[in-house]
C-alpha cells in the first residue's frame, strides 16, 4: 500500500482502508455467490442482508429512535433540496430556511421553486461572505413552520454548527452531507436529516435520509411515485434497484466505525485533528490566514485558509502533492487552501500535514 496518498479532497473523499480491503477481498466472490455484490440481484437474500445490516448499523451507531425511517436513496443532496419541499411544503404549509453557504442557498432556491410563498429565509450571512454562522438571536423560527432547514457544515466556506439551532416545537430539517456521523448527537429534535454518502459514509451515488413518522404522515400524496418518501419507506428503500455498491461500502464503513469504538471515538479523533490543524494556523496567523471570522464557528471537517500570495498558495499545493498529500487546492470561488479532514483522515495524517505546514512557513514566511 506504499502508493496510497493522504487524501484531503472535499468529495468524493477518502475512505478508511479496512472497509476498502474488505471490498477488495470480496470483489470476485461475495458471500459465496461466485459474483461481486454489484452483479447479484437486489432481491437476493445475500444483498438484502447487506442492505438491512447497513440500516441496522446506522440505527445502532446514532441511536436512532423507532419512530424514524432510514431511507437509502439516490440523487444526492441536490434531489433532496426539492424532494423535501415537494413532500412537505404543500397545502398552504410554510417552512423556514437558514442560509449559511452555497449549498444552503441552493436548498432555499429549490424550495422557492416548489413553493415561492411558503419558503422563507429567516437568517443569512451571505452579506458577510458566509464567514460566520448566524447567532442564536438571529435565527427566529416562525411557529407556523412545518420545518426549519439548515446545513450543518459548510463544505465551501468552512463553518459548522456545533450547537444546532433551537426551533421549539418546529422540527429541524438538516443537510448533513459533509459532517454526518462525525460525532454522536440527539436525533429527536430533527424531523428530517439527509446526507450524501461521499464525504463520511462511502462512495458517491447514495444519500442517507432519516424521516420522522409524524412528518412522513404529512407528505403530499399527489407526487409522482419515485418522489414519495412513503413509497421508499414502505419498500425498505427497495422500491427500485438501489445503488447496491454504494450501500455495500456504506455497510463496510459503518461496521468499521462500530469496530473502532463508535461515534464517541470518532468525535475524539476529529477534535484532535482540529486542535492540530487550527493550532498551526493560529501560531502563524500572519502567514496562514483563516477564512472564518468567528473561532467557535470553525469547521472540523473543512478548513479554509490562504497564504500571503496566490503564488505561495500554488507552491503549497504542489509541494504538498510531491510529499504525498492531495486535494488541498481551495474551492474555485475562494482560492487559497482547503483541507477536508473527514472521518477517514487519521490524526497521524493530519500531523504529517501540520509538520509540512510548519516547515513551509519556515522556508517561505
Amino acid at each position: 500500500m506504499s502508493k496510497r496518498v493522504i487524501n484531503f479532497y472535499a468529495g468524493p473523499a477518502g475512505l478508511p482502508l479496512p472497509p476498502l480491503e474488505r471490498a477488495r477481498d470480496e470483489m470476485l466472490d461475495f458471500a459465496g455467490t461466485g459474483m461481486s455484490v454489484m452483479e447479484i440481484s437486489h432481491r437476493s437474500k445475500e444483498y438484502e442482508a447487506v442492505h438491512n445490516e447497513a440500516i441496522a448499523l446506522l440505527r445502532e451507531l446514532l441511536n436512532v429512535p423507532e419512530n424514524y425511517k432510514v431511507l437509502l436513496l439516490q440523487g444526492g443532496g441536490n434531489l433532496q433540496f426539492c424532494m423535501l419541499p415537494m413532500n412537505l411544503l404543500w397545502g398552504g404549509r410554510k417552512a423556514d430556511y437558514v442560509v449559511t453557504g452555497s449549498w444552503a442557498k441552493k436548498a432555499y432556491k429549490e424550495a422557492q421553486i416548489v413553493n415561492k410563498e411558503g419558503a422563507r429565509c429567516i437568517a443569512s450571512t451571505e452579506g458577510e461572505g458566509f464567514r460566520r454562522l448566524p447567532t442564536a438571536a438571529e435565527i427566529q423560527v416562525n411557529p407556523d413552520a412545518t420545518y426549519v432547514h439548515f446545513t450543518s457544515n459548510n463544505t465551501i466556506y468552512g463553518t459548522q454548527f456545533k450547537q444546532f439551532p433551537q426551533a421549539g416545537n418546529v422540527p429541524l430539517a438538516c443537510d448533513m452531507s459533509s459532517d454526518f456521523l462525525w460525532r454522536p448527537f440527539d436525533v429527536s429534535p430533527f424531523g428530517f436529516i439527509y446526507a450524501g454518502a461521499q464525504k463520511n459514509l462511502g462512495p458517491s451515488g447514495l444519500v442517507v435520509t432519516l424521516i420522522r413518522d409524524d412528518l412522513l404522515a404529512q407528505c403530499n400524496p399527489a407526487l409522482p411515485t419515485m418522489l414519495k418518501y412513503g413509497i421508499h419507506a414502505d419498500a425498505n428503500s427497495l422500491f427500485n434497484t438501489p445503488p447496491t455498491w454504494s450501500i455495500y461500502i456504506l455497510r463496510n464503513v459503518l461496521a468499521y466505525n462500530k469496530q473502532i469504538g463508535g461515534l464517541g471515538a470518532i468525535e475524539a479523533s476529529n477534535q484532535r485533528k482540529g486542535e492540530l490543524l487550527y493550532g498551526s494556523i493560529d501560531r502563524h496567523a500572519g502567514f496562514y490566514k483563516g477564512y472564518v471570522t468567528v473561532p467557535a464557528d470553525r469547521s472540523l471537517m473543512n478548513i479554509d485558509f490562504a497564504l500571503p500570495s496566490a503564488e505561495l498558495d500554488d507552491r503549497f499545493v504542489k509541494e504538498a502533492k510531491a510529499a504525498g498529500m492531495v486535494g488541498l487546492k481551495g474551492y474555485r470561488d475562494l482560492g487559497g487552501i482547503r483541507v477536508s479532514m473527514y472521518n477517514a483522515v487519521t490524526v497521524e495524517q493530519v500531523q504529517v500535514l501540520v509538520d509540512f505546514m510548519e516547515g513551509f512557513v519556515r522556508k517561505n514566511g
